[in-house]
This record gives structure tokens, C-alpha cells and sequence, in this order.
């Protein structure tokens, strides 16, 4: 399989800074390296985006900051997500803060009606990232990108790269959830998403879960694009991101889940986010974040 890798340096969409240096870290980390290892080519594409520090940048809407910035260097990766998956190739996004699903979903939703595809995407986050700017509690852009890709929010964001939605928010499967806002939680109801949260985790375990995520998405889609972010781990398997959060998915969870996504057969593109070297420990989450992407694209023990 051909592999190709876009580092997103965006930290844009949200509050705390550092997430910007997370696919550098990522990188540092053998992500290259681990994937020849498994048999795939692999192109460490450049960043399709050149941006300014964000301390420089006028936020604009306090209830979808730095939006003109964001909108932009999403737009650019759309346009390489696209042509990634028209050529056969399989994009992997590293982020970056969350935001860059804008970005990623768009250019899988475009090539997927290319191909006259259903798109599903599994969401293993934390958080909902489902507020708009009228329920939005931070107006940080990382909170919206997927209540945008689903066809809710800022018509800037919602016609981002196509005009419309790009996902059918009941073709959404979220793992891992265990923080959501309230209005974010009624949107989410309301949309018709599915989600396991880490209490259904924990009430049923991860072997029905996971069950449960493959049942989900056979039968439904024919490509499943899957947006990791590292929140949704444990603090103690991952300290460097950006919005640290007790009780979460432990890694060898995460990987498993990784695994049985790829054993599924329909995985066609992913993103790794919010990975932030400034609250790291010795690069652990960004070591973790090569593994998650090696079980992702095939890797087994055994």
C-alpha cells in the first residue's frame, strides 16, 4: 500500500499551544520507519500549509476563532486527501490540533462521491467536537469541526472545499467519548450519531465494543475514514495533548481497536491529532501515536 503522510502544524483551533510541533514529534518518533517495517511504500509528503504563529493572527469571531487560517489550510489539505485517495494511495494526517478534520473528512467525502462511495467515520476522541457558535462554551474551532463536516455551524466551515455536508452525522460512530458539552450533547442526539462512550466501555468491555463498531459500519459504508485523538487515551498512556482527561481508553485498548479497524477491511484514510510535545513525557504519546498508526495500517504481533 502506498502511504502517504501529511504533517498538519496547526494549533489554530485551540486553546493551548504546542500541538503545532506535534508532527514533527511524531515524525522524530519513526513513524516512516515503522511503516516500511510492515511492507507498505511510504511518501513523507510536505505540509501542504504554510502558517504564521498563531500570536501573530487576528482570532476574529470569538465564536469560531482564527477561522480565516483555519479555513484555508484545510481547504489545502482537502485538495491532498482528495488526490491521495484518487491516485489509490492512503492518506495518514498528523496533527495538529483537531481541526484539520475539516480538512481530512472534506477531501475523503470528495473522493468518495467521486467513486460513488458511502462515507463512514469513526471518531475516537474524548470530546463530541460537536458544538457550533451558538453552543460553542470556547469558540475554539477544534470544539466544531465535526458538527461542520456533518452539516451544522458556520456556513464557512460547513461549504468548506464542496459546498454542504460531508458526512452523514448517522454514518458517525464515536469511541472512547467522556467529556461532551450540553449543547454539543443535544446536537449530537438530535444529528443521530451513535456513540460508545468509555461507560459503555466499561459496562460491556472492549471485545463487545468492538463488535459493535464493526457491525456498525459493515454493511453501511463502503470506506471508513478514522480520526484519532490522543485525548481519548488515559493521561497516564498519553500526557502530551492538549486537553488531558481522566478515566480514559488504556493503550493497550487503543491498539486493539486499531487493529480490529484494519482487520475490518474498509479503513481508507486516517488522521492522528492533537499529539503536543510541550506537555510530553520523554515523547511517549508520540511514540504511542506511530504505534496506533502502525495496527491502523496492518501491523499484528502475531
Amino acid at each position: 500500500m502506498d502511504i502517504r503522510i501529511f504533517e498538519m502544524p496547526l494549533d489554530f483551533g485551540a486553546s493551548r499551544h504546542g500541538s503545532d510541533m506535534g508532527p514533527s514529534a511524531i515524525r522524530l518518533a519513526g513513524i516512516r520507519e515503522r511503516r516500511e517495517s510492515i511492507g507498505h511504500a511510504v511518501s513523507l509528503a510536505d505540509s501542504p500549509v504554510r502558517l504564521q504563529p498563531q500570536e501573530g493572527a487576528d482570532p476574529g469571531n470569538p465564536r469560531a476563532k482564527y477561522l480565516a487560517p483555519i479555513k484555508r489550510a484545510c481547504e489545502a489539505l482537502a485538495r491532498e486527501v482528495e488526490g491521495s485517495l484518487a491516485d489509490g494511495a492512503f492518506p495518514l494526517v498528523l496533527g495538529g490540533d483537531h481541526s484539520v478534520a475539516l480538512g481530512s473528512l472534506a477531501g475523503a467525502a470528495a473522493a468518495a462521491r467521486a467513486a460513488g462511495e458511502r462515507l463512514g467515520v469513526l471518531y475516537v476522541d474524548a470530546h463530541g467536537d460537536f458544538n457550533t457558535p451558538d453552543t460553542t462554551p470556547s469558540g475554539n474551532i477544534h470544539g466544531e469541526c465535526l458538527a461542520a463536516s456533518c452539516g451544522l455551524g458556520l456556513p464557512e466551515l460547513v461549504d468548506l472545499y464542496a459546498p454542504g455536508r460531508k458526512v452523514d452525522p448517522r454514518d458517525v460512530c464515536f469511541v472512547g467519548t467522556r467529556d461532551l458539552d450540553p449543547g454539543e450533547r443535544d446536537l449530537m442526539k438530535a444529528a443521530g450519531v451513535t456513540v460508545f462512550s468509555m461507560s459503555d466501555v466499561d459496562r460491556h468491555g472492549v471485545p463487545e465494543i468492538l463488535r459493535r463498531v464493526r457491525a456498525f459500519f459493515a454493511g453501511r459504508v463502503r470506506r471508513v475514514h478514522v480520526s484519532f485523538d490522543m485525548d481519548v487515551l488515559d493521561p497516564m498512556f498519553a500526557p502530551g495533548t492538549g486537553i488531558p482527561l481522566a478515566a480514559g481508553l488504556t493503550n493497550r485498548e487503543a491498539l486493539l481497536l486499531m487493529e480490529e479497524m484494519a482487520a475490518g477491511g474498509l479503513v481508507s484514510s486516517a488522521e492522528i491529532v492533537e499529539v503536543n510535545p510541550v506537555l510530553d513525557v520523554r515523547n511517549q504519546t508520540a511514540v504511542l501515536a506511530v504505534a496506533l498508526a502502525a495496527r491502523l495500517l496492518g501491523e499484528t504481533v502475531w
